[in-house]
């Protein structure tokens, strides 16, 4: 009767088991199938610097990857300057200006008409505008 118990017990738990490792093999499908999703929808935004004595604006313009997008720059930009661009999931959205004068700098992240990242006088210039990617959520 006792070999009997632990083998139906046994049973059990190996069913179990095999049901809870079932359902996290699927959550982690799902889970992949959405990181996938993410990683290829495209996105745009548009950057906006403003300030007097801008020497160059660099920025994330859509090429490279998610972990090392490629930085385009622009040297003597006229402000205000405007820039839009398309961009890739997780890729983050930045701006990054450069100013003798950076009391009057400011610069723009903006997503759908929303500004989503914003930064003026030295903290523009010490680490820009940088937003996450608003497709991820």
């Amino acid at each position: 009767m006792k070999r009997t118990a632990r083998t139906a017990v046994s049973a059990l738990a190996a069913a179990g088991l095999a049901l809870g490792l079932g359902a996290c093999s699927a959550a982690a499908e799902k889970a992949v199938d959405q990181v996938d999703k993410t990683v290829a929808q495209t996105y745009e935004v548009t950057y906006e610097v403003s300030g007097k004595g801008v020497e160059s604006i660099d920025y994330h313009a859509g090429d490279g990857t998610a972990m090392a997008p490629e930085v385009v720059s622009e040297k003597k930009p006229t402000t205000p300057w405007k820039k839009t661009v398309k961009l890739q999931g997780i890729m983050p959205p930045a701006v990054m200006p450069v100013s003798l004068t950076p009391a009057d700098l400011t610069c723009k992240v903006i997503y759908q008409g929303k500004v989503i990242k914003e930064a003026k006088a030295e903290q523009a210039m010490a680490g820009g505008c940088v937003a996450v990617s608003p497709i991820v959520g």
